[in-house]
């Protein structure tokens, strides 16, 4: 991220239009583009559960991982017994390319 944070923004910004893509498109048409990359799958069940995510508010607006969420993503993997030591949030966690995503998206 240090010596290349172009690339990263690149890709955040990558993932970021995705997510606007999904937030402002309904299920039908999220499914329709996807289904290249499920082929196994009818576009029937694929747009079943892209509906279900889209029901339940799955989608976040955006790419930044708040410090509420990755306590919560701790605490699963605490009880999971899959976390042998907690993390400060603030040495593992950066959220400058997602902020400056956001930020290009509201732009």
């Amino acid at each position: 991220m240090e010596e290349h944070p172009q690339v990263v923004q690149a890709f955040t910004n990558a993932l970021q239009k995705g997510m606007d893509y999904v937030n402002s498109h309904t299920p039908e048409e999220i499914a329709e583009v996807i289904a290249p990359q499920f082929a196994e799958t009818d576009t029937e069940t694929i747009e079943t559960i892209v509906t279900r995510y889209y029901e339940q508010d799955t989608w976040k607006e955006d790419l930044i991982f708040e410090k509420e969420s990755f306590e919560l993503l701790q605490d699963i993997l605490e009880d999971a017994g899959e976390l042998e030591e907690r993390v400060p949030y603030d040495k593992l966690v950066t959220t400058q390319f997602a902020q400056e995503a956001s930020q290009k998206k509201a732009r």
